[in-house]
């Protein structure tokens, strides 16, 4: 998920081929779910560009952490959301007047791991993904995660190859990606024709 995701339905398997352990990587702390735009109204509230992939996510809502460019944190207390087209306007008891909200542009919004969309089986956040060993079905390794973007029919992988000059974007998808192990770092992908090219 994008609580920040992949979602895979392929289940997890403990190792990789051709065996070797890899250092675990700890999952993600947090996850930025929005980005302040503008103040909205005169009352302290404002308004929010979700990053998440559930934006009824926002409804249920009651604490919420504002990050600003120096990652400089603060805790706020939800007291209202409500849907404003692509928007979400956001009401923190914290916040009064207008005044308090005007600096809060581009500022983060983010919840604590144990606050984030629950996962199904299968399924991933996407900021656990990043940093992952990629290999291949014969332990070859293939490189490491780097990102994970967004498409209209499915997300992408994008993997630094070793030496970290190039890169190559592997679709997630079934026929693709073959197992992810987070305990063990890494996943597990099929070379399919054409990806591989030069």
């Amino acid at each position: 998920r994008r609580e920040s995701s992949f979602v895979s339905s392929n289940r997890r398997r403990k190792g990789r081929a051709g065996g070797g352990k890899e250092e675990k990587i700890p999952l993600t702390e947090k996850f930025q779910i929005g980005v302040v735009v503008s103040p909205h109204g005169l009352k302290g509230e404002c308004k929010v560009f979700p990053t998440t992939d559930d934006r009824k996510r926002f409804r249920t809502l009651k604490k919420v952490f504002l990050e600003n460019d120096k990652g400089e944190a603060q805790e706020l207390h939800v007291a209202s959301t409500k849907d404003a087209g692509k928007f979400v306007i956001l009401k923190c008891d914290e916040f009064q007047d207008i005044s308090q909200v005007e600096r809060l542009h581009g500022c983060s919004l983010w919840v604590a791991r144990e606050d984030a969309i629950p996962l199904e089986e299968g399924e991933y956040y996407a900021a656990d993904l990043i940093g992952l060993s990629v290999y291949d079905e014969e332990g070859i390794l293939v490189g490491t995660l780097k990102a994970v973007l967004e498409t209209y029919a499915n997300d992408v992988y994008e993997v630094s190859l070793p030496g970290g000059e190039k890169e190559v974007l592997l679709p997630a998808i079934k026929d693709c990606i073959k197992e992810i192990d987070l305990d063990a770092s890494c996943m597990t992908i099929h070379r399919m024709e054409g990806l591989f090219e030069d």
